[in-house]
Protein backbone atom coordinates (compact mmCIF):
# COMPACT_ATOMS: atom_id res chain seq x y z
CA UNK A 1 0.00 0.00 0.00
CA UNK A 2 1.43 3.42 -0.96
CA UNK A 3 0.79 6.37 -0.09
CA UNK A 4 0.31 9.70 -2.42
CA UNK A 5 0.99 13.09 -1.08
CA UNK A 6 1.18 15.94 -3.04
CA UNK A 7 1.73 19.91 -2.44
CA UNK A 8 -1.32 22.33 -3.43
CA UNK A 9 0.62 24.37 -5.92
CA UNK A 10 -1.71 26.79 -6.58
CA UNK A 11 -2.87 27.10 -3.04
CA UNK A 12 1.09 27.92 -1.72
CA UNK A 13 1.74 30.44 -4.66
CA UNK A 14 -1.61 32.17 -3.34
CA UNK A 15 -0.47 32.38 0.12
CA UNK A 16 2.72 33.42 -0.45
CA UNK A 17 1.32 36.30 -2.71
CA UNK A 18 -1.29 37.23 -0.21
CA UNK A 19 1.44 37.42 2.79
CA UNK A 20 3.91 39.12 0.52
CA UNK A 21 0.96 41.91 0.24
CA UNK A 22 0.01 41.48 4.02
CA UNK A 23 3.92 42.04 4.77
CA UNK A 24 4.04 45.26 2.76
CA UNK A 25 0.54 46.69 4.23
CA UNK A 26 1.91 46.37 7.46
CA UNK A 27 5.28 48.11 7.15
CA UNK A 28 3.96 50.29 5.19
CA UNK A 29 3.73 54.43 5.97
CA UNK A 30 1.47 56.37 4.24
CA UNK A 31 3.31 58.99 3.59
CA UNK A 32 6.70 57.59 2.22
CA UNK A 33 6.40 58.64 -1.25
CA UNK A 34 5.29 62.00 -0.33
CA UNK A 35 8.18 62.41 2.49
CA UNK A 36 10.20 64.91 0.48
CA UNK A 37 7.16 66.60 -1.08
CA UNK A 38 5.94 70.47 -0.20
CA UNK A 39 2.87 71.88 1.50
CA UNK A 40 0.10 72.72 -0.09
CA UNK A 41 -0.83 75.95 0.11
CA UNK A 42 -4.38 76.82 1.52
CA UNK A 43 -5.37 78.88 -1.45
CA UNK A 44 -4.17 76.29 -4.43
CA UNK A 45 -6.48 73.06 -2.62
CA UNK A 46 -9.53 75.41 -1.77
CA UNK A 47 -11.24 74.41 -4.67
CA UNK A 48 -11.30 70.74 -3.37
CA UNK A 49 -14.14 70.86 -0.93
CA UNK A 50 -16.33 72.69 -2.63
CA UNK A 51 -15.88 70.38 -6.08
CA UNK A 52 -16.74 67.39 -4.03
CA UNK A 53 -19.79 68.82 -3.07
CA UNK A 54 -20.40 68.84 -6.56
CA UNK A 55 -19.33 65.69 -7.45
CA UNK A 56 -21.53 64.48 -4.16
CA UNK A 57 -24.82 66.04 -5.70
CA UNK A 58 -24.78 64.19 -8.70
CA UNK A 59 -25.97 61.24 -6.41
CA UNK A 60 -29.08 62.88 -6.04
CA UNK A 61 -32.43 62.75 -7.81
CA UNK A 62 -33.59 66.20 -7.37
CA UNK A 63 -31.17 69.27 -5.78
CA UNK A 64 -34.16 71.11 -4.40
CA UNK A 65 -35.17 68.00 -2.47
CA UNK A 66 -31.70 66.08 -1.82
CA UNK A 67 -31.30 63.11 0.20
CA UNK A 68 -28.40 62.58 1.16
CA UNK A 69 -26.84 66.32 1.32
CA UNK A 70 -24.38 66.61 3.91
CA UNK A 71 -24.91 68.82 7.02
CA UNK A 72 -25.36 72.71 5.47
CA UNK A 73 -26.44 71.06 2.10
CA UNK A 74 -24.16 71.05 -0.76
CA UNK A 75 -24.17 74.59 -1.11
CA UNK A 76 -25.15 74.79 -4.64
CA UNK A 77 -27.72 76.81 -6.50
CA UNK A 78 -30.02 74.39 -8.10
CA UNK A 79 -31.10 76.77 -10.66
CA UNK A 80 -27.66 77.08 -12.08
CA UNK A 81 -27.43 73.95 -13.18
CA UNK A 82 -27.24 73.67 -17.04
CA UNK A 83 -27.65 69.40 -17.29
CA UNK A 84 -27.84 66.68 -15.05
CA UNK A 85 -27.66 63.36 -17.14
CA UNK A 86 -28.88 59.88 -15.80
CA UNK A 87 -27.57 56.63 -17.19
CA UNK A 88 -30.92 56.35 -18.86
CA UNK A 89 -28.98 59.56 -20.42
CA UNK A 90 -25.89 58.36 -21.29
CA UNK A 91 -27.08 54.74 -22.20
CA UNK A 92 -24.29 53.58 -19.94
CA UNK A 93 -21.24 54.87 -22.07
CA UNK A 94 -20.32 56.62 -18.89
CA UNK A 95 -21.44 57.72 -15.26
CA UNK A 96 -24.00 60.25 -14.82
CA UNK A 97 -23.02 63.74 -14.63
CA UNK A 98 -23.65 67.80 -14.40
CA UNK A 99 -22.93 70.86 -15.79
CA UNK A 100 -22.88 73.46 -13.42
CA UNK A 101 -22.55 77.10 -13.71
CA UNK A 102 -21.20 78.51 -10.78
CA UNK A 103 -21.47 82.64 -10.98
CA UNK A 104 -19.50 82.93 -7.28
CA UNK A 105 -16.87 81.05 -8.21
CA UNK A 106 -16.45 81.97 -11.97
CA UNK A 107 -16.28 78.73 -12.93
CA UNK A 108 -18.11 76.47 -15.73
CA UNK A 109 -18.05 73.21 -13.84
CA UNK A 110 -18.43 69.64 -15.55
CA UNK A 111 -18.75 67.18 -12.31
CA UNK A 112 -19.06 63.22 -13.09
CA UNK A 113 -19.91 60.98 -9.73
CA UNK A 114 -17.70 57.93 -9.04
CA UNK A 115 -18.21 53.74 -9.71
CA UNK A 116 -21.84 52.74 -9.12
CA UNK A 117 -21.39 49.26 -7.24
CA UNK A 118 -24.90 48.06 -9.30
CA UNK A 119 -23.93 49.25 -12.46
CA UNK A 120 -22.62 46.74 -14.81
CA UNK A 121 -21.84 49.10 -17.61
CA UNK A 122 -19.45 50.64 -14.93
CA UNK A 123 -17.10 47.86 -14.61
CA UNK A 124 -17.45 47.43 -18.43
CA UNK A 125 -15.72 50.58 -19.02
CA UNK A 126 -13.20 49.92 -16.10
CA UNK A 127 -12.10 46.66 -17.79
CA UNK A 128 -12.05 47.55 -21.21
CA UNK A 129 -8.59 48.12 -21.56
CA UNK A 130 -5.39 46.20 -21.96
CA UNK A 131 -1.70 47.00 -21.19
CA UNK A 132 -0.20 49.34 -24.04
CA UNK A 133 -3.37 49.27 -26.02
CA UNK A 134 -4.50 53.03 -26.72
CA UNK A 135 -1.86 55.36 -27.54
CA UNK A 136 -3.04 59.53 -27.15
CA UNK A 137 -0.37 62.32 -27.67
CA UNK A 138 2.39 60.28 -27.34
CA UNK A 139 1.49 58.14 -24.73
CA UNK A 140 -0.41 55.49 -23.28
CA UNK A 141 -3.86 55.51 -21.85
CA UNK A 142 -6.78 54.00 -20.87
CA UNK A 143 -9.06 52.81 -23.47
CA UNK A 144 -12.36 52.37 -21.40
CA UNK A 145 -11.97 55.79 -20.20
CA UNK A 146 -11.32 57.31 -23.10
CA UNK A 147 -13.91 56.40 -25.12
CA UNK A 148 -16.35 57.31 -22.06
CA UNK A 149 -14.44 60.77 -22.31
CA UNK A 150 -14.38 61.40 -25.61
CA UNK A 151 -18.33 60.45 -25.52
CA UNK A 152 -18.81 63.20 -22.73
CA UNK A 153 -16.67 65.69 -24.23
CA UNK A 154 -18.22 65.12 -28.08
CA UNK A 155 -22.24 65.02 -26.77
CA UNK A 156 -21.80 68.38 -24.50
CA UNK A 157 -19.19 70.40 -26.45
CA UNK A 158 -21.53 73.01 -28.10
CA UNK A 159 -22.98 73.64 -24.78
CA UNK A 160 -19.57 74.06 -23.56
CA UNK A 161 -18.47 76.24 -25.66
CA UNK A 162 -21.35 78.34 -25.88
CA UNK A 163 -20.84 78.33 -22.09
CA UNK A 164 -17.30 79.81 -22.51
CA UNK A 165 -18.46 82.33 -24.81
CA UNK A 166 -20.99 83.86 -22.97
CA UNK A 167 -18.76 83.51 -20.02
CA UNK A 168 -15.48 84.97 -21.23
CA UNK A 169 -13.76 85.32 -17.44
CA UNK A 170 -14.81 81.77 -16.11
CA UNK A 171 -12.67 78.96 -16.27
CA UNK A 172 -13.67 75.37 -17.67
CA UNK A 173 -13.41 72.95 -14.47
CA UNK A 174 -13.33 68.92 -14.50
CA UNK A 175 -14.53 67.33 -11.71
CA UNK A 176 -15.40 63.36 -10.59
CA UNK A 177 -14.38 60.80 -8.15
CA UNK A 178 -12.89 57.54 -8.47
CA UNK A 179 -14.05 56.05 -12.02
CA UNK A 180 -15.18 59.73 -12.86
CA UNK A 181 -12.16 61.01 -11.71
CA UNK A 182 -10.14 58.89 -14.81
CA UNK A 183 -12.65 60.04 -17.05
CA UNK A 184 -12.91 63.55 -16.36
CA UNK A 185 -8.72 63.77 -16.33
CA UNK A 186 -9.03 62.21 -20.11
CA UNK A 187 -11.88 64.78 -20.72
CA UNK A 188 -9.36 67.60 -19.68
CA UNK A 189 -6.65 65.92 -21.81
CA UNK A 190 -8.83 65.68 -24.92
CA UNK A 191 -10.24 68.78 -24.57
CA UNK A 192 -6.66 70.94 -24.38
CA UNK A 193 -6.01 68.96 -27.67
CA UNK A 194 -9.76 70.32 -29.51
CA UNK A 195 -9.29 73.60 -27.58
CA UNK A 196 -10.52 75.15 -31.35
CA UNK A 197 -14.32 72.75 -30.66
CA UNK A 198 -14.17 74.93 -27.75
CA UNK A 199 -14.07 78.68 -28.82
CA UNK A 200 -11.30 80.60 -27.79
CA UNK A 201 -10.37 79.10 -24.35
CA UNK A 202 -6.62 79.17 -22.99
CA UNK A 203 -5.08 75.96 -22.12
CA UNK A 204 -4.71 78.27 -18.18
CA UNK A 205 -8.62 78.29 -18.06
CA UNK A 206 -8.83 74.73 -18.27
CA UNK A 207 -8.65 72.72 -15.11
CA UNK A 208 -9.18 69.08 -13.57
CA UNK A 209 -9.64 68.02 -10.26
CA UNK A 210 -9.55 63.90 -10.02
CA UNK A 211 -10.47 62.87 -6.40
CA UNK A 212 -8.97 59.58 -6.09
CA UNK A 213 -8.41 59.00 -9.46
CA UNK A 214 -8.02 55.00 -11.08
CA UNK A 215 -5.17 54.40 -13.14
CA UNK A 216 -4.93 56.10 -16.76
CA UNK A 217 -2.29 57.45 -18.40
CA UNK A 218 1.25 56.80 -18.81
CA UNK A 219 4.18 58.87 -16.54
CA UNK A 220 5.05 61.05 -19.35
CA UNK A 221 1.27 62.16 -20.15
CA UNK A 222 1.10 62.30 -16.54
CA UNK A 223 3.56 64.85 -15.74
CA UNK A 224 3.02 66.88 -19.41
CA UNK A 225 -0.39 67.77 -18.02
CA UNK A 226 0.39 68.17 -14.42
CA UNK A 227 -0.77 72.21 -15.37
CA UNK A 228 -4.17 71.18 -15.95
CA UNK A 229 -4.76 67.96 -13.64
CA UNK A 230 -4.12 67.82 -10.54
CA UNK A 231 -5.12 64.48 -8.07
CA UNK A 232 -5.99 64.08 -5.16
CA UNK A 233 -5.27 60.94 -3.28
CA UNK A 234 -6.03 60.07 0.80
CA UNK A 235 -3.74 58.03 2.42
CA UNK A 236 -1.68 55.04 0.29
CA UNK A 237 -0.17 56.50 -3.20
CA UNK A 238 0.31 52.94 -3.61
CA UNK A 239 3.88 51.47 -5.44
CA UNK A 240 2.67 52.04 -8.51
CA UNK A 241 1.33 55.87 -7.82
CA UNK A 242 -2.14 55.00 -7.30
CA UNK A 243 -4.40 54.03 -4.19
CA UNK A 244 -3.81 50.41 -3.39
CA UNK A 245 -7.25 49.65 -2.17
CA UNK A 246 -9.01 51.20 -5.24
CA UNK A 247 -6.67 48.81 -7.31
CA UNK A 248 -7.30 46.09 -5.27
CA UNK A 249 -11.34 47.12 -5.19
CA UNK A 250 -11.34 47.28 -8.61
CA UNK A 251 -10.02 44.04 -9.32
CA UNK A 252 -12.08 42.48 -6.95
CA UNK A 253 -14.88 43.92 -8.79
CA UNK A 254 -13.66 42.81 -12.13
CA UNK A 255 -13.35 39.43 -10.77
CA UNK A 256 -16.76 39.06 -9.71
CA UNK A 257 -18.29 40.70 -12.97
CA UNK A 258 -16.54 37.71 -15.14
CA UNK A 259 -17.11 35.34 -12.61
CA UNK A 260 -20.89 36.03 -12.97
CA UNK A 261 -20.47 36.42 -16.77
CA UNK A 262 -18.51 32.53 -17.03
CA UNK A 263 -20.79 30.52 -14.50
CA UNK A 264 -23.93 31.90 -16.57
CA UNK A 265 -22.36 30.44 -19.63
CA UNK A 266 -20.18 27.45 -18.38
CA UNK A 267 -22.02 25.80 -15.32
CA UNK A 268 -19.92 24.40 -13.27
CA UNK A 269 -16.66 26.45 -13.68
CA UNK A 270 -15.98 27.96 -9.93
CA UNK A 271 -11.89 28.92 -10.73
CA UNK A 272 -12.04 31.77 -12.35
CA UNK A 273 -11.81 33.67 -9.40
CA UNK A 274 -9.05 31.96 -8.76
CA UNK A 275 -7.17 33.08 -11.57
CA UNK A 276 -7.84 36.55 -11.83
CA UNK A 277 -6.78 37.02 -7.94
CA UNK A 278 -3.68 35.09 -9.26
CA UNK A 279 -3.33 38.07 -11.78
CA UNK A 280 -3.66 40.32 -9.34
CA UNK A 281 -1.16 38.76 -7.06
CA UNK A 282 1.22 38.75 -10.13
CA UNK A 283 1.20 42.54 -10.33
CA UNK A 284 1.22 43.15 -6.29
CA UNK A 285 4.82 40.94 -6.77
CA UNK A 286 5.97 42.91 -9.49
CA UNK A 287 9.14 44.41 -8.57
CA UNK A 288 8.90 48.56 -8.80
CA UNK A 289 11.69 48.71 -10.76
CA UNK A 290 10.56 46.90 -13.59
CA UNK A 291 7.32 48.77 -13.44
CA UNK A 292 9.03 52.01 -13.33
CA UNK A 293 10.67 51.01 -17.18
CA UNK A 294 7.84 49.63 -18.92
CA UNK A 295 6.50 52.99 -20.75
CA UNK A 296 2.97 51.71 -21.13
CA UNK A 297 1.84 51.36 -17.29
CA UNK A 298 -0.74 53.63 -15.84
CA UNK A 299 -0.12 56.36 -13.24
CA UNK A 300 -2.65 58.48 -11.70
CA UNK A 301 -2.94 61.80 -13.35
CA UNK A 302 -1.65 65.18 -13.05
CA UNK A 303 0.22 67.02 -9.97
CA UNK A 304 -0.68 64.93 -6.75
CA UNK A 305 -2.13 65.94 -3.91
CA UNK A 306 -1.39 63.74 -0.98
CA UNK A 307 -3.59 64.15 1.79
CA UNK A 308 -1.65 61.81 4.69
CA UNK A 309 -1.24 61.37 8.25
CA UNK A 310 2.37 60.08 8.53
CA UNK A 311 2.24 56.91 11.13
CA UNK A 312 2.61 53.35 10.86
CA UNK A 313 -0.58 51.04 10.39
CA UNK A 314 -2.34 54.22 10.04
Amino acid sequence: MSILCGLPILECVYCLGCARWLWQKCLYTAGHESENWGLATAEEFEPVPRLCRLILSVYEDDLRYPLWAPPGGYGINPDWVIVKRTYEETGGCATPYMIYLDHDNVDIVLAIRGLNLAKESDYAVLLDNKLGQTKFDGGYVHNGLLKAAKWIFDTECELLRDLVEMNPDYRLTFAGHSLGAGIVSLIAMYAVQNRDKLGTIERKRIRCFAMAPARCVSLNLAVRYADVINSVVLQSIGNTNQNDDDEWMISYLGQLLLWKMFTNRFSGKRYLPCLLCLMCLKDTCTLEEKKLKDPRRLYAPGRLYHIVERKPFR
